[in-house]
């Protein structure tokens, strides 16, 4: 992927200019900005044919950034106003609320990623050594054993299994937050919270996981050279989320894991409630466990529950595509009724620590913070009046929805022993159970390094299961694109059309069709004696623009409708980039391919798309996830309008618009051109280039053995959701069919290399064969790095454009 390099340059002098041209403004009365130094002193107040002036002072991509941001916000608002009704009447007053609530659990299963299937259970197994026993602690109330269950194929949880010495009252399964090992709530330690054995001393079978730590110890590939100071939790939400799975999802299998080893044991050893218990990251684990699960009878969540309005400010491991349409965490609550569920609102949950800096530093932001209580109690309420309205699942199945505020007597201490007794008599439905936890007495254990050994597996277990599945995608991918109509175009329009609409909504993340004016604003920036060019905003929707930069040659017959070719930038990159031959970076990347192709007779357009700004855009993708959207959920009906825009001008023949992007530029190249075929409707692209940037691209994101992945790299915004199972670059290529498509590939271009660009593009090149379209698709390679070449490519456009070199203007 390509950085504009010049960006950071040009921004800065970009402001000088822009106070400069400020001041003069206030002059003159008018405000306007100028895109590119060479062409300061030709900026007029000149607006284009049938548009009104544009008079932002703004950088304009400063400004849809800024708007995108506040569009994406208050979606997220109205998705929380959206959900409680839609629940109400999807779910609570549905005329089959049980099977409501299975469809909602198998969805919320799929979006978290907990959709392989498990190992079955065979019994819990204790692990020991010659140096390490099983039994790692014992007293008068109960045993400690070193304890392993299979979970996946590949993956097991490990950690510990607490025994206590008399009859068991209950089996629970006890998670730790991410920071803290099992032996901590073993109280195998001095730490004070030590719940899992307070469970055990109150009559618990007790199961506790190891959880994937936020360590980044591991969060490495010594081999290629790779270290980072990723989290191990995103170092496999990285390479997890691009395949449709979740380092949550895989948690959350070990829990069902457990929840099955104690279905077993309760089918051997008697019937027993079965209870799951955690805290903050824990907390987050046993929460979806029991709505996702109703073999849980009764869940103790501490310091996770709360309103998610801001999750895209958590830490990204718990990115979840689509939560926030239909669940928020009272949503969740009342997938647990009409089984138990206390919250424990825990003023004192534990905050993670800021790790040292270890490797490379590309880790996202994102913080976890204490829950506002006043927001908690908003989303309790919330829960509760769901709670009311769920149905019994049987006639003894009874269940309450209680909030507990822990009386905490240190920093960080976490299921109070209150909470553990009043839990298991709402568990157990017994009054037996003692009053208070019984004592004990434990000895801190030194296994520092068994520890880590212990996460070492952890990590490494998910990363090879991740691997796998990696290495399988190719099939699911194949299975689901082979019944799509090769026998014919027409057969084949058909078929695409649905296999886009379906991209368009899974991979993508549709947005409604944009229906406000355009509003078309421009300014004359460029006065060429060979072509001038216009800055444009248009309207998509409320404070979302698409802008650009429209180069028109001069001397043209007025009565000539010419093809148009969009010239799109990369990341970090201006329209003005593709355009400058100064020899600057922008220059070395683009070779002024903006220019070049004005001069040969083509209108162009060169679009600004919103991935410029770093933190600034890439949280954008953050804010969007949560609703089942990306960042190109935005970037398409950009472009829609754009298009539309353009076949309004007496010049441009809409039938012929072509799209050329390098780099980020590549990837709209792919993405954009393909989900927007020309219409009765609407005009679309009549063709796409794809420079510097088509790969094997579910590789290129998910894998940990290229040292040019995505998990190596800062782009923590560049990962969709299941692109594994639903479209990788060929895929995506094959819906421009029939339309020609090309894509462009230097040999030393460091996102990849030439064997998996050939490797992907060999599919599409079939594909097309197999239509009889030969012709309209190719690779050019050339020896050169990661920028437009500007050689074959332009020879398809002319190919397949037509421009008649009859039209090319002659300077006068």
């Amino acid at each position: 992927m390509t950085r504009s390099r010049c960006a950071e340059r040009q921004s800065i002098r970009l402001n000088f200019r822009h106070l400069r041209v400020l001041l003069m403004s206030l002059v003159i009365g008018t405000s306007f900005i100028v895109c590119d130094e060479s062409h300061a002193d030709q900026t007029d107040l000149t607006a284009l044919s049938g548009t009104e002036l544009l008079t932002e002072s703004r950088p304009l991509d400063v400004v849809m950034v800024e708007g995108i941001d506040r569009f994406a916000l208050n979606e997220i608002q109205r998705a929380s106003q959206n959900r409680v009704q839609r629940w109400d009447s999807e779910v609570l007053k549905a005329e089959n609320q049980r099977l409501a609530f299975e469809n909602k659990r198998a969805e919320f299963s799929k979006i978290i990623g907990c959709i392989d299937a498990r190992v079955d259970a065979e019994g819990i197994e204790l692990l020991a050594t010659v140096d390490h026993p099983s039994l790692v602690a014992s007293n008068n109330v109960f045993k400690i054993f070193r304890a392993r269950w299979p979970a996946l194929d590949g993956i097991d949880a490990e950690g510990y299994f607490l025994q206590p010495a008399g009859p068991a009252v209950a089996r629970i399964i006890a998670i730790p937050d991410a920071d803290w090992t099992p032996e901590q709530i073993c109280g195998l330690t001095d730490d004070p919270f030590h719940y899992a054995a307070d469970l055990a001393a109150s009559g618990c079978e007790v199961l506790v996981p190891t959880l994937v730590s936020r360590d980044h110890q591991f969060s490495s590939n010594p081999s290629i050279n790779r270290s980072t100071n990723l989290s191990h939790r995103e170092f496999i939400y990285r390479q997890a989320f691009e395949l449709g799975r979740h380092v949550i999802g895989y948690e959350v299998q070990k829990v069902l894991a457990a929840v099955d080893q104690f279905e077993l044991r309760n089918h051997q050893h008697g019937d027993l409630p079965i209870g799951v218990c955690g805290v903050s990251e824990g907390g987050l684990i046993g929460f979806y466990s029991a709505a996702i699960d109703t073999r849980i009878n009764g869940a103790l969540i501490s310091g996770y529950f709360n309103q998610r309005d801001s999750i895209w400010q958590e830490p990204i491991y718990r990115n979840v595509w689509g939560l926030l349409e239909s669940f928020g965490d009272a949503q969740i609550a009342s997938m647990i009724a009409p089984r138990h569920l206390t919250i424990e609102v825990n003023p004192q949950i534990p905050i993670p620590e800021s790790h040292a800096q270890h490797g490379r530093n590309i880790a996202a932001p994102g913080t976890i913070t204490r829950p506002n209580p006043e927001r908690v109690q908003s989303e309790l309420e919330l829960a509760r009046q769901a709670w009311q309205h769920v149905q019994p699942l049987d006639e003894n199945a009874s269940g309450e929805l209680v909030a507990t505020t822990a009386e905490c007597l240190v920093e960080e201490e976490a299921i109070s022993p209150s909470a553990v007794i009043d839990f298991l008599k709402y568990l157990t439905k017994s009054d037996e159970l003692p009053t208070e936890i019984p004592s004990y007495n434990l000895s801190p254990i030194a296994s520092s390094d068994l520890m880590s050994e212990r996460q070492a597996r952890t990590v490494s277990q998910m990363t090879q299961f991740t691997q796998r599945q990696l290495q399988l995608s190719h099939r699911i991918r194949d299975a689901n694109w082979k019944p799509l109509d090769r026998t014919s175009i027409t057969a084949w329009n058909e078929s695409a059309d649905r296999m886009r609409e379906m991209i368009h909504d899974e991979l993508i993340g549709r947005l409604p069709d944009p229906t406000i004016p355009m509003h078309p604003r421009t300014r004359r920036i460029i006065n060429q004696d060979e072509y001038e060019g216009y800055e444009v905003v248009l309207d998509v929707y409320p404070d979302v623009i698409a802008s650009g930069i429209l180069l028109l040659p001069k001397h043209i017959q007025t009565d000539t409708k010419r093809p148009v070719v969009v010239c799109q930038h990369g990341l970090e990159g201006t329209p003005m980039d593709t355009i400058v031959n100064d020899g600057s970076r922008a220059y070395q990347a683009y070779k002024a391919f903006s220019e070049q192709l004005v001069k040969q007779g083509y209108i162009v357009y060169a679009p600004q798309n919103p991935y410029r700004g770093q933190d600034a855009f890439r949280t954008l993708q953050r804010k969007s996830n949560p609703l089942a959207r990306s960042l190109f959920s935005y970037i398409i009906p950009q472009h829609l309008v754009t298009l539309r825009w353009l076949a309004t001008l007496p010049q441009v023949d809409r039938d012929r618009i072509g799209f050329y992007g390098l780099s980020y530029g590549g990837k709209t190249a792919v993405r954009v051109p393909p989900l927007l075929p020309p219409s009765g409707k609407d005009p679309g692209y009549a063709l796409s280039i794809c420079s510097a940037d088509f790969n094997e691209w579910v590789s290129k994101n998910a894998s940990t053995d290229a040292p040019f992945s995505y998990v190596w790299t800062p782009e923590y915004e560049i990962f969709e959701w299941n692109m594994g199972n639903l479209a990788n670059y060929a895929e995506l290529s094959m819906l421009m069919a029939p339309r020609p498509f090309m894509v462009e590939r230097g040999h030393d271009d460091g996102v990849g290399i030439d064997e998996w660009v050939a490797w992907e593009f060999a599919k599409v090149r079939r594909h097309y064969a197999k239509l009889g379209l030969t012709a309209n698709t190719e690779i050019e390679f050339f020896d050169g790095p990661h920028t437009i070449n500007g050689k074959g490519t332009f020879d398809f456009l002319q190919r397949h454009l037509k421009l008649p070199t009859s039209q090319v203007p002659t300077p006068k």
